[in-house]
């Protein structure tokens, strides 16, 4: 097996895939949660292979757009894999990943599946998730769900379940509260942490603006 060829051809595979996806969950944001899983992997001892084929495949069919299954991207990974040969624990590995990756599962309870690995992918695509792109992601996916910009009269839920969480049609400002202002503390990674720290000032001063703005104070 050729690693770089399997690389270029996952590359391949899921532009194809992901062609007519919705912006904040296109070939762009995969290849940026890749460029940053490869930064953070530097500082980290990990399977680099692994981390590649995870970070390329993590949302090859995200259940958001996919009435909410969750076996569909796994199922396809593990198709993919199988074709290209990769070795059997090595495509498991990468479909555990996929699995274990999201946010909201991290909201189940119970013994989950860990790995270095999983923690850089992990940690890669909640940056994305965060700072500047993550604020204009959040608001790409609220127009897409037609989802109010913000009304005061709706509290961010603090306490969500991963069903409640899947189903909410909350405003997208509550979104910042309910996932994007916690991510910086579910970072595993030194090199994840830092830049977090940073991102999330960002989306702080962008809270500040957006009230003093609503508000007509600015």
């Amino acid at each position: 097996m050729n690693e770089e060829k399997v690389i270029s051809n996952t590359i391949a595979f899921v532009k194809e895939e992901l062609k007519d996806a919705e912006g904040g969950h296109d070939w762009f944001h995969i290849e940026r949660v890749f460029k940053n899983a490869i930064l953070i992997s530097r500082e980290e001892k990990a399977n680099v292979f692994v981390v590649s084929l995870a970070a390329l495949l993590h949302d090859i069919a995200d259940p958001k757009f996919n009435n909410g299954d969750e076996t569909i991207g796994p199922k396809k990974a593990t198709k993919f894999l199988i074709a290209q040969k990769v070795p059997k624990e090595i495509g498991k590995h990468v479909v555990k990943i996929i699995k274990h990756i999201s946010f909201k599962n991290a909201l189940e309870k119970g013994k989950k599946f860990t790995s270095k690995e999983l923690e850089i992918v992990q940690d890669a695509d909640r940056l994305d998730a965060i700072g500047a792109i993550g604020i204009a992601r959040c608001f790409n996916y609220g127009g897409f769900k037609n989802r109010a910009l913000y009304d005061p009269e709706i509290v961010p839920n603090l306490q969500m379940t991963k069903e409640e969480y899947k189903n909410s049609k909350g405003p997208t400002i509550n979104h910042f509260y309910e996932k994007l202002l916690l991510l910086k503390d579910t970072m595993h990674t030194e090199t994840g942490k830092r830049i977090a720290l940073e991102r999330h000032k960002f989306m702080e001063k962008y809270l500040e603006q957006f009230y003093d703005e609503w508000n007509g104070i600015k």
